[in-house]
């Protein structure tokens, strides 16, 4: 019997398919957080056309809400995805932005009206509010307490401080041409910005950042390799913790108030951000751009939810669900090994 003459490349035609299929999956592996946000623009985007005829994209307030919205989470993720980048977790930034808030209003009431006043508030809530940060990253890395068990602890502790701070947990309110300042117009973004573009230049230009994912993707060859994971572990904490207080300032700035219960639900969201930006919960990987563009998806969905008079507790309900479809996403991609 007489062979069929091969024909050339029918190899690499017959793989193709499959070759075609893993590329896509990379594809929208990598670029699927980035995908869904323009999905979602879109979709307010037409809702505004038809039913009010205006857009929701080509306005200054809806993008100012939209920026400030995403301002806030933005500041506790930035410590957060150094957090999580090492394969841990914070619990205790929401009730640390609490505590570090009331703190700035009780400051700053010190100084009196005086713009100076800021000056002295700032750096005294950071001193105070980085304090759980260094006991968390003790806890975890001096006594190997679970991540998730020793910053919970500290919640609930940072909770406590910051009702008592505030004077059995009343709201203190504080007046003030410098906070007001800071809090005013696009300025709270704008802080974030800078911050943003600060921390993404550590984690991905520097050694510090080499040793943050060095840590995250296996410990043990990291402390091999001669870096001292229990110090680069308690200053990680502390770095969050220092965020949060930003994240706290930022929110007297804006309300000319500080509470204990400040953005109670920023915990969730900072940890949404973090996680729908493609970092993943077992370490080693994730990136302040990805962070970024998690937070925006989290803001257009509570704005966008809001403008088309939703009721605001589906809020919760969306966010919950696009943080399920990003560890879905991510345990998809490991399994493929894109």
């Amino acid at each position: 019997m007489q062979k069929s003459p091969s024909l050339p490349g029918l190899q690499s035609v017959t793989r193709l398919p499959w070759t075609a299929r893993i590329d896509y999956a990379d594809l929208v592996g990598r670029f699927w957080p980035w995908l869904f946000l323009a999905a979602l623009c879109l979709f307010f985007e037409v809702w505004s056309q038809v039913t009010q005829h205006r857009s929701f994209l080509v306005n200054a307030y809806n993008l100012q809400s939209i920026a400030l919205a995403a301002s806030a989470p933005m500041l506790l993720a930035i410590g957060q995805t150094f957090v999580i980048v090492t394969a841990g977790i914070d619990l205790s930034v929401g009730f640390v932005m609490g505590l570090a808030a009331v703190c700035a209003a009780q400051f700053t009431l010190l100084g009196g009206a005086s713009a100076w006043s800021l000056c002295l508030s700032v750096p005294l809530t950071i001193a105070v509010s980085v304090i759980p940060g260094a006991i968390n990253g003790v806890l975890v890395a001096r006594y190997r307490v679970p991540a998730f068990i020793g910053t919970l602890g500290m919640y609930g502790i940072a909770r406590g401080v910051g009702f008592l701070a505030a004077g059995s947990g009343m709201t203190v309110s504080v007046d003030n041409p410098g906070l007001q300042w800071l809090g005013s117009g696009w300025n709270p973004v704008i802080v974030t910005g800078v911050l943003l573009g600060l921390m993404h230049f550590i984690l991905s230009r520097t050694r510090f950042g080499q040793y943050t994912y060095a840590v995250g993707g296996n410990e043990q060859s990291a402390a091999r390799a001669g870096i001292n994971v229990r110090r680069h572990l308690i200053v990680i904490y502390m770095l969050s913790a220092a965020f949060a207080a930003v994240g706290g300032i930022v929110y007297t700035a804006r309300f000319s108030a500080g509470s204990a219960t400040a953005r109670e639900p920023m915990l969730l969201n900072s940890i949404a951000a973090v996680v729908i930006g493609g970092a993943s919960l077992f370490g080693g990987t994730g990136n302040l751009i990805g962070t970024l563009i998690g937070a925006l998806i989290i803001a257009v969905i509570e704005f966008g939810l809001v403008f088309i008079n939703v009721d605001a507790f589906w809020q919760f309900i969306a966010v919950g669900v696009v943080i399920i479809v990003s560890v879905l996403i991510d345990q998809y991609k490991e399994r493929l090994g894109v």
